[in-house]
Protein backbone atom coordinates (compact mmCIF):
# COMPACT_ATOMS: atom_id res chain seq x y z
CA UNK A 1 0.00 0.00 0.00
CA UNK A 2 1.18 3.62 -0.96
CA UNK A 3 0.20 6.43 1.23
CA UNK A 4 1.16 9.81 0.04
CA UNK A 5 1.31 12.69 2.87
CA UNK A 6 1.61 16.29 1.02
CA UNK A 7 2.57 18.42 3.83
CA UNK A 8 3.74 21.21 1.03
CA UNK A 9 6.46 22.41 3.63
CA UNK A 10 3.85 23.83 5.60
CA UNK A 11 4.60 24.82 9.15
CA UNK A 12 1.04 23.12 10.69
CA UNK A 13 1.95 19.79 9.98
CA UNK A 14 5.67 19.99 12.03
CA UNK A 15 4.30 18.50 15.12
CA UNK A 16 2.76 15.31 13.06
CA UNK A 17 6.00 15.42 10.38
CA UNK A 18 8.21 13.07 12.86
CA UNK A 19 5.34 10.70 13.23
CA UNK A 20 4.87 10.40 9.70
CA UNK A 21 8.37 10.30 8.90
CA UNK A 22 9.00 6.76 11.54
CA UNK A 23 5.84 5.23 9.64
CA UNK A 24 7.39 6.39 6.19
CA UNK A 25 9.40 3.49 4.14
CA UNK A 26 10.33 6.04 1.45
CA UNK A 27 10.19 9.44 0.92
CA UNK A 28 9.63 11.91 -2.15
CA UNK A 29 11.27 15.32 -1.46
CA UNK A 30 10.02 17.79 -3.63
CA UNK A 31 11.23 21.26 -4.72
CA UNK A 32 9.85 23.69 -7.13
CA UNK A 33 12.35 24.22 -9.75
CA UNK A 34 10.82 28.09 -10.02
CA UNK A 35 11.55 28.34 -6.51
CA UNK A 36 14.44 28.70 -4.98
CA UNK A 37 13.66 28.84 -1.29
CA UNK A 38 12.04 25.23 -1.91
CA UNK A 39 15.26 23.61 -2.87
CA UNK A 40 16.84 24.82 0.28
CA UNK A 41 14.78 23.70 2.41
CA UNK A 42 15.65 20.33 1.00
CA UNK A 43 18.70 19.58 2.96
CA UNK A 44 16.97 20.08 6.65
CA UNK A 45 14.19 17.45 5.24
CA UNK A 46 16.70 15.20 4.66
CA UNK A 47 18.58 15.56 8.03
CA UNK A 48 14.75 15.40 9.98
CA UNK A 49 14.40 12.19 8.50
CA UNK A 50 17.81 10.71 9.21
CA UNK A 51 17.44 12.17 12.63
CA UNK A 52 13.87 10.52 13.02
CA UNK A 53 14.90 7.31 11.30
CA UNK A 54 18.21 6.65 13.92
CA UNK A 55 19.38 5.33 10.27
CA UNK A 56 22.69 6.07 7.80
CA UNK A 57 21.34 8.76 5.48
CA UNK A 58 21.85 5.82 2.14
CA UNK A 59 19.67 3.24 4.02
CA UNK A 60 16.65 5.40 3.82
CA UNK A 61 14.81 5.17 0.19
CA UNK A 62 14.69 8.58 -0.99
CA UNK A 63 13.82 10.58 -4.15
CA UNK A 64 14.68 14.34 -4.69
CA UNK A 65 11.82 15.52 -7.40
CA UNK A 66 12.40 19.06 -9.03
CA UNK A 67 9.07 19.74 -10.20
CA UNK A 68 7.43 22.37 -12.09
CA UNK A 69 10.34 21.73 -15.03
CA UNK A 70 7.31 23.23 -17.00
CA UNK A 71 8.55 26.80 -16.17
CA UNK A 72 11.34 26.87 -17.94
CA UNK A 73 11.36 30.84 -17.95
CA UNK A 74 10.65 30.83 -14.23
CA UNK A 75 13.49 28.51 -13.03
CA UNK A 76 15.41 29.26 -10.11
CA UNK A 77 17.41 26.12 -9.53
CA UNK A 78 19.25 24.28 -12.49
CA UNK A 79 19.13 20.78 -13.24
CA UNK A 80 22.38 20.26 -12.55
CA UNK A 81 22.16 21.80 -8.70
CA UNK A 82 19.15 19.29 -8.35
CA UNK A 83 21.56 16.48 -9.73
CA UNK A 84 24.41 18.18 -7.69
CA UNK A 85 22.05 17.89 -4.55
CA UNK A 86 21.18 14.33 -4.94
CA UNK A 87 24.46 12.96 -5.30
CA UNK A 88 25.50 15.05 -1.82
CA UNK A 89 22.46 13.73 -0.22
CA UNK A 90 23.06 10.45 -1.39
CA UNK A 91 19.38 9.92 -3.21
CA UNK A 92 18.26 8.98 -6.46
CA UNK A 93 16.77 12.83 -8.70
CA UNK A 94 14.67 13.50 -11.28
CA UNK A 95 12.80 16.82 -12.33
CA UNK A 96 8.99 16.50 -13.05
CA UNK A 97 5.89 18.21 -14.34
CA UNK A 98 2.50 17.61 -12.22
CA UNK A 99 0.72 19.79 -14.51
CA UNK A 100 2.17 18.16 -17.88
CA UNK A 101 2.68 14.66 -16.30
CA UNK A 102 6.65 14.36 -17.03
CA UNK A 103 8.30 11.98 -15.30
CA UNK A 104 5.24 11.89 -12.45
CA UNK A 105 4.61 7.79 -12.05
CA UNK A 106 8.91 7.62 -12.60
CA UNK A 107 9.01 9.59 -9.41
CA UNK A 108 6.97 7.21 -8.12
CA UNK A 109 7.79 3.88 -9.34
CA UNK A 110 11.45 4.74 -8.31
CA UNK A 111 11.05 5.15 -4.65
CA UNK A 112 8.62 2.15 -4.87
CA UNK A 113 11.25 0.11 -6.10
CA UNK A 114 13.38 1.20 -3.84
CA UNK A 115 11.57 0.08 -0.96
CA UNK A 116 10.92 -3.43 -2.41
CA UNK A 117 14.75 -3.70 -3.41
CA UNK A 118 15.24 -2.80 0.69
CA UNK A 119 12.32 -5.46 1.70
CA UNK A 120 13.87 -8.28 -0.14
CA UNK A 121 17.55 -7.31 1.09
CA UNK A 122 16.11 -7.43 4.61
CA UNK A 123 14.49 -11.06 3.70
CA UNK A 124 16.91 -12.41 1.87
CA UNK A 125 19.42 -11.89 5.14
CA UNK A 126 16.80 -13.73 7.55
CA UNK A 127 16.02 -16.57 4.94
CA UNK A 128 19.63 -17.53 5.12
CA UNK A 129 19.74 -17.23 8.87
CA UNK A 130 16.68 -19.74 8.50
CA UNK A 131 18.05 -22.63 6.19
CA UNK A 132 19.48 -25.46 8.00
CA UNK A 133 23.04 -26.16 7.75
CA UNK A 134 24.12 -29.36 6.38
CA UNK A 135 27.14 -30.71 8.01
CA UNK A 136 29.25 -33.50 6.37
CA UNK A 137 31.60 -35.55 8.15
Amino acid sequence: MLEVLDTAGQEEYTALRDQWIREGEGFLLVYSIAARNTFERVERFRAQISRVKDQEPHTVPIMLVGNKCDKVQEREVSKEEGQALANRLGCKFVESSAKTCVNVERAYYTVVRMIREQREGANRGKERKKRPRCNIL
